[in-house]
């Protein structure tokens, strides 16, 4: 069990103990909160999973490399910036998406942009929420002054990394 699974059930156990002292069926109401979330969760995975399996198998490693490799530097940073506002749908397709690339042969600071940019661009976020819920001026806005950030962050990563703070292995 990894340090992260740990800290989670550690985490839990204390949200536990503290709906039990609230009393009023607080924990019983929590957990069937939990058993609702498994259920529309263990569906989305089931089929998340699989396609991050089949995009790892259909993009080619040389490809993943050329682009996002260690060796491509700041281009890929920035290609990986805009590439990630591409990949859709929440958490459960994007990071294995995120981790197929990783497999390919990415560099750990071209997926923090990938990763960032995903969650700051998410095109198909903005076209089907952002722009009919608050407006094109809006979402223009608030894409024009996050344009930046996943490059940023991609080359803060790299700086990090440079500077020896993140020793060893940092991906799963």
């Amino acid at each position: 069990m990894t340090s992260a699974a740990l800290l989670l059930w550690g985490l839990t156990a204390m949200a536990l103990l503290v709906a039990l002292r609230a009393g009023h069926g607080v924990a019983a109401g929590g957990a069937r909160f939990a058993v609702q979330q498994l259920r529309t969760i263990v569906p989305m995975l089931a089929f998340a999973l699989p396609t991050a399996g089949f995009v790892a198998e259909l993009v080619p490693d040389d490809l993943a490399r050329l682009w996002l490799g260690p060796e491509s530097g700041w281009r890929g940073i920035v290609i990986a910036s805009f590439a990630g506002g591409f990949i859709p749908g929440g958490p459960f397709v994007s990071f294995p998406v995120v981790l197929a690339f990783a497999h390919s042969g990415a560099g750990v600071p071209q997926l923090v942009a990938l990763t960032s940019g995903w969650a700051a661009f998410a095109f198909h976020r903005v076209l089907m929420w952002e722009v009919p819920v608050m407006g094109v001026r809006f979402a223009a806005l608030r894409l024009l002054v996050s344009l930046g950030l996943p490059t940023l962050s991609g080359l803060a990563a790299q700086f990090l990394l440079d500077a020896g703070l993140f020793r060893g292995t940092v991906l799963p």
